[in-house]
């Protein structure tokens, strides 16, 4: 599976409402990580509206650094994390959940789904 049927399965499982963000970025990955899908429920459970609801980081973003951890067995994961942090930020407009999702003349910067995909692929992008 490339990286982009990766990102849009993730967007669609999130756009879907089948979970939350963390958990959708988990699942694109499921064939890499390996856990039961109860046990990636459980590690994703915290971070729905971001980490601290709405306050601290996207919950997409913390989905692709648990995901690179178990995908690198956890051999370079600080760097992966930083470049994804810088990544995201990037492509997202930010890195915390409320910024991306308090409207701005009646505009979100960056809605969940999208920020799945952006989480993935910029995983995707640092895995290589």
């Amino acid at each position: 599976m490339t990286i982009e049927e990766r990102a849009k399965m993730g967007s669609d499982l999130k756009a879907s409402g089948a979970c939350n963000c963390t958990m959708a970025v988990l699942k694109s990955f499921e064939d890499k990580i390996n856990l039961d899908q109860e046990s990636m429920a459980k590690i994703a459970s915290g971070f729905a509206a971001g980490m601290g609801g709405l306050e601290g980081t996207c919950g997409a973003l913390i989905g692709a650094v648990i995901a690179a951890g178990f995908i690198t067995d956890g051999k370079g994961t600080p760097r992966i994390s930083k470049a994804l942090v810088q990544d995201f930020k990037e492509s997202s407009g930010a890195t915390i959940c409320k910024d991306l999702k308090t409207p701005v003349n009646g505009k979100v910067l960056c809605d969940c789904p999208q920020c799945v995909y952006n989480a993935i692929s910029a995983l995707g992008k640092h895995l290589q």
